[in-house]
């Protein structure tokens, strides 16, 4: 690859990267049942309501899951790499591609949980959890999955290893994800 495939490249990444990764954030917060007048929340709903809301007349929701948010996700996910495979190779196979973006999404999907257990962790080590905004969303977030984690292992004190228990089935999960061949 050239300098301007590069950095083309890096743009389509980055961009499609954040702008999917806010999707996902604001359909797990959903599903979550979080506070939306949170300010975070507020955030994710004024950058994501302008494609997800005409989204939403064709595309309604099944009970608290956002399909439409699903939809669009997957869709830019498949539209980013296209773009890629584009650049790099000046080819498309469609079908290859949109198997890899529903992996690529479920990817997504599993790295938002990784880093907000470890944004969660430092928050509770440094003591700056109370009165931050951020705390109750992550908190929301992912209480539906560490709470039957902590009915198994027993409370060691002061010291929560659900957590740590999580983000080590969220590796595995990752890695047993990686290795699925196309």
């Amino acid at each position: 690859m050239n300098v301007l495939q590069q950095i083309g490249a890096f743009l389509i990444e980055t961009l499609f990267s954040l702008y999917i990764g806010a999707v996902v954030l604001r359909m797990l917060l959903g599903y979550a049942g979080a506070n939306f007048y949170n300010p975070l929340s507020q955030f994710l709903v004024k950058v994501t309501n302008p494609v997800l809301v005409p989204l939403r007349r064709f595309i309604p929701s099944m009970g608290k899951i956002d399909t439409s948010a699903i939809v669009l996700a997957l869709g830019l996910t498949l539209i980013k790499l296209i773009l890629l495979s584009l650049i790099v190779f000046g080819a498309v196979n469609i079908i290859a591609l949109f198997f890899a973006s529903v992996i690529d999404l479920v990817k997504v999907i599993i790295w938002v949980y990784i880093i907000s257990l470890l944004i969660q962790a430092v928050m509770s080590w440094v003591g700056s959890a109370h009165g931050n905004p951020v705390t109750p969303l992550i908190d929301s977030l992912t209480r539906p999955l560490l709470n039957p984690i902590r009915r198994i292992i027993p409370n060691t004190g002061m010291l929560d290893l659900s957590p740590l228990v999580l983000i080590l089935a969220l590796n595995i999960l990752l890695i047993i994800i990686d290795n699925i061949q196309l």
